[in-house]
């Protein structure tokens, strides 16, 4: 395909045949999925799923972020048909990927959330592919370690966060997304001597063993030693990356749920 396939290609989200490539579709029009990539429940020769789940029942604060993965989809849309410039990769060319749509699971029965989202993400794994997941509150990520835990073992985290949601909380049936990490580390799930926070500006004293590069690190040393220091904490360990919203400064993502300055 090229630019000038515009006038005829309409709604690759359901009619691209190849899952690799750029998408040339007219940018303002056409059905919504990740990055244009096809729906999917096939993950026959499938790199990489990305799956989307709406749930913000764990929330402290402000809730939305359920209707994250539609607008993330949305956003993804905006993106014109260019390959990314000056990274020498372009994994639209180079992996299969498909648009899994989302969990479904039952929005008044909370307590049957988590071992849906479990076997969700076990499902995904089983086939071979590896995973995006479009949240959803940050207590999401406990149900999807748990799924890449039983296939790989205690893994590295890398946390983009305001928070480092390691809060004690040793009721492993509540649902927070303040304690995720706690429980985690508490379970096996996680290594926290090969683990990373970055960005944090809230005090917790008791990190339970992560390491940490809070957000005036960042600031002060830039994003090439910022990444030059995780590459060090977690090596070539099989690692999960976590990114909440809360980790951008609030006057540039003003709609999270826990806005904290300093981002």
């Amino acid at each position: 395909m090229a630019l000038e396939d515009a006038k005829t290609a309409v709604d690759d989200a359901f009619t691209r045949a190849d899952l690799r490539g750029l998408s040339y579709e007219n940018t303002f029009g056409g059905a919504t999925s990740f990055l244009r990539r096809r729906y999917s429940k096939d993950l026959t020769g499938v790199d990489l799923a990305i799956t989307g789940v709406p749930f913000d029942q764990a929330v402290t604060n402000r809730p939305g972020t359920r209707l994250g993965p539609r607008a993330i989809r949305e956003a993804s849309a905006l993106q014109s048909p260019d390959a990314p410039f000056g990274w020498g990769f372009n994994p639209l060319e180079q992996l299969s990927i498909v648009d899994y749509g989302d969990l479904a699971f039952d929005y008044a029965k909370v307590s049957e959330f988590p071992a849906a989202l479990q076997a969700h993400m076990a499902g995904i794994l089983a086939a071979g592919a590896g995973s995006i997941t479009l949240g959803g509150d940050h207590f999401i990520t406990l149900p999807i370690l748990r799924a890449y835990a039983e296939k790989y073992g205690p893994l590295s985290v890398i946390q983009f966060d305001a928070h480092s949601d390691t809060w004690t909380d040793d009721d492993m049936e509540r649902i927070d997304h303040g304690t995720f990490l706690y429980k985690a580390i508490k379970l096996g799930l996680v290594d926290p001597a090969r683990s990373v926070h970055v960005g944090i500006r809230t005090d917790n004293p008791d990190r339970h063993g992560m390491q940490m590069i809070d957000a005036r690190q960042v600031h002060e040393i830039g994003p090439k030693k910022t990444a030059e220091r995780i590459k060090e904490i977690v090596g070539d360990a099989p690692t999960y990356l976590t990114f909440d919203i809360d980790c951008l400064d609030p006057a540039f993502a003003p709609g999270t749920g826990t806005p904290v300055w300093g981002g």
